[in-house]
């Protein structure tokens, strides 16, 4: 095609009049394209599937809000969510199985992960509606009779670097296990304080204030520091922050 497209001016360049007609002729085809690049990104946080990996006892108050604050505008997103000791949701995330991880600080020991510090929390010792305990323990020199997670688990590697050294009954791997024990009168427990008080009561159970020793932990959320994450776990990584903050204001 010998037709000169554009002239130049004093002010740069001007399309001549065959410009014009091949502006207008290719036009739609570049708005066209500007749309589907358009609903491209938009799929990126809106379709797909993102892994979240996360503490058991975190179901009971925080990951179920996180879960339904995500997907309640994202119906075609398919979140997966695993439940598992610290250091497990320290290796998914490593290994690239789960791409965000909500976990106790003191179980990232790690040279791969970043973590972004969410909350911290007391923990709380749980007992029978009929027990005699009433208001703030000191547990420093008591006989106690535990339920407990597993050795491998950082809440029960907490209680031991708090002083404790009391007589686990039972061992059990989920909240629910551990609740339905306590209940039965197997022993007691020690589980974050922010468990919901009607999930205790449905179980005939109540939380009892421990004043001492201090047995408070952080929980961060942890993603690979070497794998940029999709923008649906960058979304997902936003809503869990601002629930954290918003948490944390509520209980100021």
């Amino acid at each position: 095609m010998d037709q000169r497209l554009f002239l130049r001016t004093g002010r740069g360049l001007k399309l001549t009049e065959a410009g014009e007609i091949l502006y207008e002729a290719v036009k739609p085809a570049f708005l066209e394209i500007d749309r589907a690049m358009d609903q491209v990104r938009k799929q990126g946080i809106t379709q797909g599937t993102v892994r979240l990996a996360a503490v058991h006892t975190l179901s009971y108050y925080f990951t179920a809000d996180c879960v339904a604050t995500f997907v309640s505008n994202r119906p075609h997103v398919n979140l997966s969510l695993m439940g598992r000791s610290s250091p497990e949701v320290v290796t998914l995330v490593e290994h690239g199985n789960a791409e965000l991880g909500l976990v106790y600080d003191s179980a990232v020991d790690s040279d791969v992960l970043d973590s972004t510090a969410l909350f911290e929390e007391d923990m709380a010792l749980i007992v029978r509606h009929d027990s005699a305990l009433s208001g703030p323990q000191d547990l420093t020199n008591a006989s106690l009779q535990l339920v407990g997670f597993p050795p491998h688990y950082a809440l029960r590697k907490m209680i031991h670097s708090g002083g404790l050294q009391p007589h686990f009954v039972t061992e059990a791997e989920t909240v629910d296990a551990m609740l339905k024990l306590v209940s039965s009168g197997v022993g007691d427990c020690i589980l974050p304080s922010r468990i919901p008080t009607k999930v205790l009561a449905d179980y005939g159970l109540m939380k009892v204030k421990i004043e001492l020793p201090l047995l408070r932990r952080r929980m961060v959320l942890v993603k690979h520091r070497d794998k940029p994450l999709s923008a649906l776990a960058i979304a997902l990584e936003q809503c869990i922050i601002q629930l954290a903050q918003s948490m944390s204001v509520q209980t100021e």
